[in-house]
């Protein structure tokens, strides 16, 4: 990421485009007329970062036609004709890496990927409870990708990445369990055991229920990384908009895996951010609000994120292993029991070299 803008006033621009409220971006407008080229390519090093290049530059280039400005028009248009064809090819990739697996009894879905669309996320992430040798050998053999090098993170939550040629992203796979530490069993079932059919590009995918998603969305965030994404905040409110959420089948999966207090937290955060720009953001349940523990008061920008605060997340992390050991979930608590050391090491490493990828 190019760290030559402020990036709290250009995240709101993303937040402003990706929720469709762009009537007043002339500040915007003006900003990236006058800028260098690289500040430009900071801004979309931005867009690219929090998964919104098609959501945010289609309506900006829309304004920038209308305003005459023909330079930020042109210039977005190279950026979405780049972005629209690395997520075609990516597209192709997937469908057949879905195609094989299923062909060779592997059942597979596809998580967090195709939540983005029209944009694509960092990796395509899949999921199965297939055996790891097995879906191995069959992306070996007829996918022909290799296996790329596992940290202590990847194997704790039986997770690999391979890599396939031809394709930029990286293919992750999770295998039977789902969380930082890989402490979710009978959570992770529900992600095959309740996939639905999204039609995407003339390809069919079988991808996470509404409720699932909303989890792995909390999980990630509110678990695992600690910072939320223009992306995360636009795709989540699209599900409450759309009014397939089941809030009682929501609360039943996140009360299984002792998230739900992070779940209704991760909900309020990104109603609270909608409502900052519109004023029909969805209105959650008061069951929600009152199991959620702060809201986007407590959110800051650090760096090139929304950051949670480390404390909060503590909490959090702290009433998720009270529970498993409530329900004497002796693998789960052993393995939630590793994160603080994990993550102390990996901060070491970061310290010390800038990267933490050996060990997350």
């Amino acid at each position: 990421m190019t760290q030559t803008i402020n990036s709290g006033p250009y995240i709101s621009h993303l937040l402003k485009l990706s929720l469709e409220c762009s009537s007043d971006l002339e500040a915007l407008l003006s900003d990236l007329t006058k800028a260098d080229s690289q500040t430009r390519a900071g801004f979309l090093s931005l867009a690219h970062s929090h998964h919104v290049v098609l959501r945010a530059l289609n309506p900006l280039r829309e304004y920038a036609q209308s305003r005459g400005n023909m330079e930020i028009a042109a210039w977005c248009d190279d950026a979405l004709q780049c972005e629209q064809a690395a997520i075609v090819n990516a597209l192709r990739f997937l469908a057949d890496i879905c195609q094989k697996l299923e062909s060779a009894g592997i059942q597979i879905t596809v998580m967090k990927s195709l939540d983005h669309w029209p944009d694509l996320g960092n990796d395509l992430d899949l999921y199965t409870s297939s055996d790891q040798q097995e879906v191995g050998c069959v992306m070996s053999q007829a996918v022909a990708a290799w296996p790329k090098g596992r940290t202590w993170g990847d194997r704790l939550a039986h997770k690999r990445n391979f890599g396939v040629q031809g394709l930029q992203k990286s293919v992750e796979i999770h295998h039977g369990r789902l969380g930082q530490t890989g402490e979710h069993i009978a959570l992770a079932r529900r992600f095959c055991a309740r996939r639905v059919p999204q039609h995407i590009n003339g390809y069919t995918f079988m991808t996470p229920a509404p409720e699932e998603r909303i989890i792995a969305a909390a999980l990630q965030r509110m678990y695992r990384h600690f910072y939320i994404r223009v992306c995360d905040i636009v795709n989540t409110h699209a599900i409450l908009e759309s009014g397939t959420l089941d809030f009682a089948q929501l609360r039943e999966a996140a009360d299984s895996g002792g998230i739900w207090p992070g779940v209704a937290t991760y909900l309020r955060i990104v109603t609270e951010y909608v409502r900052s720009f519109r004023k029909d953001a969805y209105a959650l349940p008061p069951e929600v609000l009152a199991a959620s523990k702060f809201g986007m008061e407590e959110v800051f920008v650090r760096g090139i994120w929304l950051r949670v605060p480390v404390r909060r997340a503590a909490v959090l992390y702290c009433r998720q292993i009270c529970h498993m050991a409530g329900h004497r979930d002796v693998h789960g608590v052993l393995r939630l029991s590793l994160l603080p050391p994990l993550a102390s090491v990996a901060r070491l490493s970061y310290m010390f070299t800038g990267n933490h990828s050996g060990i997350w």
